[in-house]
Parts: C-alpha cells; sequence; structure tokens
C-alpha cells in the first residue's frame, strides 16, 4: 500500500506524521500533561485526553485543505501519551515526601521520565500485533476515540453535521475551561470559598466521637466525576461512608479510646487534650489513622484487580501468539502492518537502558552510603527494569485492551513494583551490610519510578495503536510520535512538580508556601511501602485491617455482581479511594459522577443522545483542564511572590459570605452549563 489518501477524491497524498501535527500534538501534550499532573496530585486520578485531543486538532487542523484524518490521528496520539506521562506522579513525590528530595531536579526527573516512556513504547511493539490486531481484546476508549476521528476528520465520508459537531466540540471544551478556571479565580481571590465542611460530635448514645462532611465547590472535580461514571462514583460514596461514618466515629469515641489504652494499642485521639474542637479530632484520627486503612483497602483492591486479569492475560497472550506464530513472514505487508523495524526497536531499548544505567550510577556514587554497593545496584536495577518492565507492559496493555487505559489500575503495578524493589534492596543490604537508610529507599523509588513510567506508556499506547488500527494509521509512525509525546510531557512535568511542591507542598513533606499540602495519594502508600518494608517503622496493625477491610469489600462486589448477573458492581479499588481520599474531595467526585448520570439520562431519549453524550465528556475535560491550569499559573505565582494568597481580593475573616455565594455560584453555573451543553448538541 502506497501512502496514498484513497479516501478522498483524486487520491491525494497521504498526511500522517507531519511537523504541524507533531507541533500542535505537543502542544496539546503539555497542556494536558500539566492538568493531569495537577489532578492527579490533588486527587490521585487522571483523565484520559485522546478524545479531547482527537477533537481539537479536528478543529484547527480544518483550516489547512490538505490535513487527513490520519494526521489527527497523529495529534491525538502525542497529546495522549504526553498526557498519560503525568502518571508518574504517583511515584517521584514520595522522594519529597521521605525527605530525599526538597525539589525535583530537572534533569533526572526528566531522564527518568524519558528512558522509561521510550522503554514502554518499545516493550510494546511486539506486543501490537498479540494484544491489537490478533488479541480480541475490546479496546472500549481506543474504538470511542477512532469513531471521533472517522466522524470529525476531512474526507469523502464527512457531512455538515460532524463539522457543525467539530465546531461545537472545541467551543464546549474552551467554555468549560474558562468557567472552571475563572470559578477558580474567584476561590483564590477569596470571593468564593472552596470548600464547605461542618465537623461535629455525636451524641453519647451513638459513642461521643467526632466526625464530618464536606463539599469541594472545584468544577475539575465536578468534571473528573462526570467521567468516572455512577457505578465508580458510588464505590466511593460507599468507601466515604465507611471512613467518615464508621471509622473515624468509632476511632474517637471516648470507649474505644479507654479500651485501645487499656490493651496498649496506640490510640492518636488519646494522645490529643480534652476540650479539642471535633474538626482537629476527627482530622487528625483520619489523617493519621484511617487513611492507612484507606490504603491497606486500595493495596489489597489493586492486588485483586492484577490477579483477576492474570487468567485472561495468559490465555490472551498465549493464543494471539500462537496465532501469530502462524503467519507466513514471507508475505509484503501492509502499511498498516509496518512497526519501526525491530533492529531500532532494540537500539532504542538498548539506549534507554544505557540511560537508565547512567542514571542509576550517578545516583549510587553520590550517595555515600551506596557508593560502595553501585556496581550490584545498577546491575540488579537493570535487570528488574527489563524484567518487571517488560511483564507490566504485557499486563497493563492487556488491561487497557479490557477497561481502557483510563480505569486500568496501574496504581496495582506501581504497589508491587515497590514491594519487589523494596524486598530486593533488603537482600542488598544483607550482602552489602548496608545499614537501613533513606538512601535505600530513595533508590527503591527511583527504579520504581522508571517501571512505573513503562507501565503508564505502555497502557497508552497499545490504546493509541488500536485507534491507529481502526483508521488506517501507519503503526511506525504512530510509534515515533509516541516518542515524541514522551518527551514532550516528560519535560513539563518536572516544573509543574516543583511549582506544586514550592507553593502547596505534599502530604507528608516540608510544607508550601501556602501549606495546602496536596494529596498525591498513590505517592503517599508507595513512599509509605518502602518505608515500611525498608525501614520496619510502618502502621502495619491499620494497613493489615484495611486489607482486611478491602478482602470484605471483594467478597461483596463478588457477591453483588453475581446476584445481579453483572448488573451492579461495587469496584473494591473506588472504594479504596473513597476511603482514602478527604472527604470534601470524594464528595464532589461523588456529585461530578450523578451529574453526568443525570445529564446521560436526560439526552438518551432525544435523536441527538450520542452527540449529546460526547459533548457531555468533552465539557467535562474542559472543566478539568481550565481549573487545572489555573491551578498550575496559581502555584507559579505564589511561588514568584512568595505570598500565600497573591490574587486576594479580600481578608481573611472578611465579613463577605464567601460560603454562601460560593454554593449557590456553583449549582447555578454547573445546571447552566449542562443545560448549554444540551442545547447545542441539538443544533449539530
Amino acid at each position: 500500500m502506497t501512502d496514498i489518501d484513497t479516501s478522498a477524491p483524486g487520491k491525494r497524498r497521504r498526511l500522517e506524521l507531519t511537523l504541524r501535527a507533531l507541533v500542535l500534538g505537543c502542544v496539546l501534550a503539555v497542556i494536558f500533561t500539566a492538568a493531569n499532573t495537577y489532578l492527579g496530585l490533588k486527587v490521585g486520578l487522571t483523565f484520559a485526553s485522546a478524545i479531547p485531543a482527537a477533537v481539537i486538532s479536528m478543529a484547527l487542523l480544518r483550516g489547512f485543505h490538505t490535513s487527513t484524518i490520519w494526521e489527527n490521528m497523529t495529534v491525538q496520539t502525542v497529546a495522549s501519551v504526553g498526557g498519560a506521562m503525568s502518571s508518574i506522579i504517583f511515584v517521584l513525590p514520595g522522594l519529597v515526601m521521605i525527605g530525599w528530595w526538597l525539589e525535583f531536579p530537572f534533569w533526572i526527573s526528566t531522564l527518568i521520565c524519558i528512558f522509561g516512556g521510550i522503554l514502554g513504547v518499545t516493550f510494546s511493539i511486539p506486543l501490537r500485533r498479540a494484544l491489537v490486531t490478533g488479541g480480541g481484546l475490546p479496546y472500549p476508549e481506543g474504538v470511542a476515540a477512532a469513531e471521533v476521528l472517522k466522524v470529525g476528520s476531512r474526507g469523502a465520508q464527512q457531512t455538515e453535521s460532524a463539522v457543525r459537531e467539530n465546531k461545537a466540540g472545541l467551543l464546549v471544551v474552551v467554555v468549560g475551561a474558562v468557567i472552571s478556571a475563572v470559578y477558580a479565580w474567584l476561590i483564590a481571590a477569596r470571593a468564593f470559598a472552596g470548600e464547605a465542611a461542618r465537623y461535629f460530635k455525636l451524641p453519647a448514645a451513638l459513642g461521643g466521637g467526632a466526625t464530618g462532611m464536606g463539599f469541594g465547590m472545584q468544577f475539575a472535580l465536578l468534571g473528573a466525576g462526570h467521567l468516572i461514571g455512577l457505578s465508580v462514583g458510588l464505590a466511593q460514596l460507599f468507601g466515604l461512608i465507611l471512613a467518615w461514618a464508621i471509622a473515624v466515629p468509632i476511632l474517637t469515641s471516648p470507649d474505644t479510646i479507654a479500651w485501645l489504652t487499656a490493651i496498649g494499642i496506640p490510640s492518636i485521639a488519646g494522645t490529643l487534650p480534652a476540650g479539642v474542637s471535633a474538626e482537629e479530632l476527627a482530622g487528625t484520627v483520619w489523617s493519621r489513622e484511617v487513611r492507612f486503612m484507606g490504603a491497606g483497602v486500595i493495596g489489597v483492591a489493586a492486588i485483586w484487580t492484577l490477579i483477576k486479569l492474570a487468567g485472561p492475560l495468559i490465555g490472551g497472550l498465549a493464543s494471539a501468539l500462537a496465532a501469530q506464530a502462524r503467519r507466513n513472514e514471507g508475505l509484503a505487508l501492509d502499511i498498516t502492518e509496518q512497526d519501526i523495524p525491530i533492529r531500532i526497536v532494540g537500539g532504542l531499548s538498548l539506549a534507554a537502558l544505557a540511560g537508565i544505567t547512567a542514571v542509576l550510577a550517578w545516583f549510587a556514587q553520590t550517595t555515600p552510603v551506596l557508593a560502595g554497593s553501585t556496581a550490584m545496584l545498577v546491575a540488579g536495577g537493570l535487570v528488574y527494569v527489563t524484567l518487571i518492565g517488560f511483564a507490566v507492559a504485557a499486563i497493563c496493555g492487556y488491561m487497557a485492551g479490557l477497561i481502557g487505559s483510563s480505569n486500568s489500575p496501574v496504581s496495582g503495578v506501581g504497589i508491587l513494583a515497590i514491594v519487589i524493589a523494596s524486598v530486593l534492596m533488603l537482600g542488598v543490604m544483607a550482602v552489602s551490610g548496608v545499614p537501613a537508610d533513606p538512601a535505600i529507599i530513595a533508590f527503591a523509588l527511583i527504579v520504581t519510578a522508571v517501571v512505573f513510567a513503562v507501565a503508564v506508556i505502555a497502557n497508552d499506547n497499545l490504546q493509541d495503536l488500536k485507534t491507529g488500527q481502526l483508521v488506517g494509521a501507519t503503526p511506525w509512525r504512530q510509534q515515533t510520535a509516541l516518542i515524541v509525546g514522551v518527551v514532550a510531557g516528560a519535560l513539563v512535568i518536572p516544573f509543574i512538580l516543583n511549582q506544586m511542591n514550592g507553593a502547596f507542598g505534599f502530604e507528608g513533606g516540608p510544607p508550601g508556601i501556602a501549606n495546602q499540602p496536596l494529596a498525591a495519594p498513590q505517592a503517599t502508600l508507595i513512599s509509605a511501602l518502602a518505608r515500611g518494608v525498608i525501614g520496619g517503622d510502618l502502621r502495619w496493625d491499620l494497613i493489615g485491617l484495611g486489607a482486611l477491610i478491602g478482602v470484605v469489600i471483594i467478597v461483596l462486589d463478588i457477591v453483588l455482581s453475581g446476584a445481579s448477573k453483572g448488573r451492579i458492581k461495587l469496584p473494591p479499588l473506588a472504594v479504596g479511594i473513597g476511603f482514602y481520599l478527604p472527604a470534601a474531595v470524594t464528595m464532589m467526585l461523588v456529585v461530578g459522577a450523578v451529574c453526568g448520570w443525570l445529564y446521560d439520562r436526560a439526552v438518551s431519549g432525544t435523536r441527538f443522545a450520542d452527540v449529546a453524550r460526547r459533548m457531555g465528556v468533552l465539557l467535562a475535560s474542559g472543566l478539568i483542564v481550565g481549573e487545572s491550569l489555573f491551578g498550575v499559573v496559581y502555584a507559579g505565582i505564589i511561588v514568584a511572590t512568595r505570598n500565600e494568597a497573591p490574587l486576594a481580593l479580600l481578608p481573611e475573616g472578611s465579613a463577605w459570605p464567601a460560603m454562601t455565594a460560593g454554593i449557590v455560584a456553583f449549582v447555578v453555573l454547573t445546571f447552566a452549563l449542562y443545560s448549554w451543553v444540551r442545547g447545542r448538541s441539538a443544533k449539530v
């Protein structure tokens, strides 16, 4: 097959990997990486950027009469992989949390992302035929992105309604982003409150413990809730109820405190002074005890998810590889079957491994505790990255094929990776006589960060390759674009992390200027596990209790799913996230999920239902992008001015009813936005 666009009259030249597509893709990659980094640090979730990137690309490249569906595919590929790279924040902030880094060194952080990301691309290239072409996997997000590209890209089959939908989609993203950013600015200006919360003590008849509830009035959370869907949202609500309606009241009850003290179990609530406020009592117990229980729920749920996929993974790979082995290698490959030549793949992999060798060696040599064991650490790290890296590439690629890259529990891979790395580091300590030291924990986190970069890029790569297969894109060009996207995303991540760290700080790490630490839930859990395995100072009793709760949730999910024939589910990982995140964050995610469900039901019976649902996804993406980008800019302003509230228009404690005004404005704007999007969809 020649490089000719056969879908258009006159069979014009096939345009795919063009400079304009790469440039636009890199710009979008930077935007979506920044947005995903902020959102991931705040709530532990990231959103898929493939469909918004495709819509923006189709709207902007339409000005070039030679633009093709494959160019839009290239833009989407670069942008989505750059956004996926932001998931490295699930590990890297751990180095600040353990006190090893005070900030994120630009080149080391960037090279970890680039070398790990390139391995994610090269390791997944041999898996394309097994998992994409012949694996029989649904790839839900890849199929959805392909449908968007087919509907909206220039070609012989394009309709006038597709042109209108493209323009309307771009407008929806922009309006959502602007409204979200302006609302976030009004919060920063203290015109609106960013959170509505109430804490109280229960009556003695109910134990006398403390608890509370809150709403984070942030459009990024509303948009994220819309995207995760009702099932996941309700599961998070269940986790919230377990944490704040059961665990916190019980652990703050005077009877429980007395009982724990009597049997010699540490009780944080028992160390607080008498007469402490309900807010301080509940908040302290939640942050120092209940969150560790939530970490146990997350860990068990993530491992269970991976175990469930082990059988299908092995069977699917064996079947697909056997089919591939029966292919006639002598046949000329169609353009849609041409990968990057295997020799180049091998060369890129070796170059990335050489770079990882240099990073690990540099780290060990500049650390006196590890300098004498450099050779053993580097050799072990390379073997670990190669073997575990390829395994997680296959696992994550298969998970993306089953449930989509956004829903794929790559954090479970990170949890397993850090546990394995920490155990191996214990072996190094035993052989070399190195004592338990923060340097050991830091080395384990750096190796895990590389493996995690492999995981998240492989997870996204195969999803994009499925989209490319459905629209007839050339695999080697896509794979080249993927590498470009990796570099674009990697270059911006250290900058964003430093701004977030300097302005707000991370849970457990040094405080930021504003002293409003970001939760970074996965990084908190992964760093805590590394410390616990290597240093032995983790509250394993609380994590163990959480793990038992996680087992009960898994059993409950199995029972509900079986009784309802799959209609009712209780995703254990979502329950764990609801247990672990702050109540105000979780509650607004639930509100967003319910709003999205109500909107989808409201448009389901209309003639424009499919368009309206797509527009709802674009609105949610715009809401996330707008507030997230404002958050990044705001962090930069805080760091530059050394002022914790540089945009404040009202003094702290002002008589202006910021909470009431914020609630009213948020409700009105939410209703207005969804109504407006429904109206725009009807006109497409």
